[in-house]
Parts: structure tokens; sequence; C-alpha cells
């Protein structure tokens, strides 16, 4: 089982780096690693299970904080309207966003990063994904998803973690709490 001690955190090199596409058909090293990943996310949101094991609440996490330099990701979050999105996806990838941008008034957290950071982490309103999903069952399925809202926010979160991307380094440094014009502030 995974723990907050299996995540690395920010400054660690494997954050900064371009992760590798996963080799097709999936080792199963690489379902096993995706598997556990989704068990983090759901145990760190079970009130029990996270205070046994002191783990901090999330609802995405991507291979590269587990020092596993691998295009996978997983998420188990609700959106606005309470609607489940639970996947397991690799090599995901945006091939569409909207002009129009959102930022959540709150920020953004990481469990890479263990400190506040002020400011606003802009962010495309819509996204398309394409790629693979790792079903329950074990079996991979070509995957296309639109998003938009918070769940477009958390997707492209866990995307950006597969190309060496922090959300610190989206947050604007001169002004961090800058809205352009084109964006929507969104509450969650």
């Amino acid at each position: 089982m995974l723990t907050m001690k299996d995540i690395i955190r920010e400054g660690h090199e494997t954050l900064t780096k371009v992760s590798n596409e996963v080799k097709l058909p999936m080792s199963r090293e690489d379902k096993k690693t995706l598997f556990s990943m989704m068990e983090l996310i759901k145990n760190s949101q079970n009130k029990d299970i996270a205070e046994k094991y002191q783990l901090r609440p999330g609802v995405g996490l991507a291979a590269p904080q587990i020092n596993v330099s691998k295009k996978m990701i997983a998420i188990h979050t609700l959106d606005e309207n309470n609607k489940l999105y639970s996947y397991m996806l690799v090599n995901p990838k945006i091939i569409s966003h909207s002009v129009e941008q959102t930022f959540l008034t709150s920020g953004e957290g990481c469990l890479s990063v263990d400190r506040e950071v002020p400011g606003y982490v802009l962010r495309s309103k819509r996204i398309t994904i394409k790629g693979y999903e790792l079903k329950e069952n074990g079996e991979l399925a070509s995957i296309k998803l639109r998003l938009k809202g918070y769940v477009a926010i958390v997707f492209q979160h866990e995307i950006d973690h597969l190309n060496g991307i922090l959300f610190i380094d989206r947050i604007n440094k001169e002004n961090p709490f800058l809205v352009p014009e084109n964006a929507n502030p969104l509450e969650f």
C-alpha cells in the first residue's frame, strides 16, 4: 500500500522531467503501479484510513509523484454536480482546449508540495483528452473525455506532472492574483 512516504516532494528531479510513454500492452508491473496509485487516492479520501496512515487528502496522483517517470495518472473526484470522475489513465494527452480560462479561487494544492502557495493557477475552462483507460478488471481501452470546470482543472494538474510542471510553476511570480480578461473564477 502506498502512503505519503512514497510521494516525492518539490525539488526532486523526477518532478521536473517529461515522463516516458507507457509501452502497450501494459506490463503487469505498470498495471500494479496504477492500481496502487488509485488505492492511495481513495484511501486518502476515507477519513478512518487517512487518519490511521496519516494520508493527506487528494483527488489525483501522477506516476512521477511516486518517482515513476511514466505517463500514468489516477483521478477520483466529484464535479460541481456531485458526478464521480474515477479514472486510471495511461498516456493521456490534451488534444484540444478552450481559449477561455478558469482558476480555483482557493488556489491549488498538491501532495508533492508541503506548503501553502498563494496565487491563481490559470487553466483552460474546457479540455478534451485522449488516452487509454485501465479498467478495474485490468483491461485497457482507448478513451476520449470532454471535461469542463473543476474536473478539467484536476486533469490538467495531473497531466502537467507528466510534463515536469508543478502548479506553482503556473502562478504569476510578479502578481500571483492577476486575473486576465478571459478568465472566470471557480469556487469549489
